[in-house]
């Protein structure tokens, strides 16, 4: 079943963000984690790109826009509690600050299995 949420219903942290999982919609790669406040969230659904707070630089900062690797937004769900976003979208061009693809990059193995 389908539910359509308000972006006001959203629950956000004590700091006022929300974490966002963002995947290639067309592949469902799981691309990166990042942090959205309500202005970024509000961005993100009015610009059609990608717009995250950076918990480092104390800023906003749209994806792509000094890479020129830009996300095209497809879709924005929020989970069953509303406390964590899925962002789907278009991302032709490395995720990653490091140039990978994806900054799912790093397996961790050792101890039981």
């Amino acid at each position: 079943m389908e539910e359509i949420t308000d972006p006001s219903k959203l629950t956000y942290d004590a700091r006022g963000l929300i974490p966002c999982v963002v995947q290639q919609y067309d592949t469902g790669e799981v691309l990166m984690v990042a942090w959205m406040n309500e202005e970024s969230v509000g961005l993100t659904l009015k610009t059609g790109t990608t717009w995250f707070w950076s918990r480092s630089r104390q800023e906003l900062w749209n994806k792509g826009a000094t890479s020129g690797n830009m996300q095209e937004v497809k879709e924005l769900w929020a989970d069953c509690d509303s406390d964590t976003l899925l962002v789907k979208v278009d991302s032709p061009d490395p995720a990653c600050h490091t140039g990978n693809r994806t900054c799912f990059f790093k397996r961790v193995e050792g101890g039981a299995r």
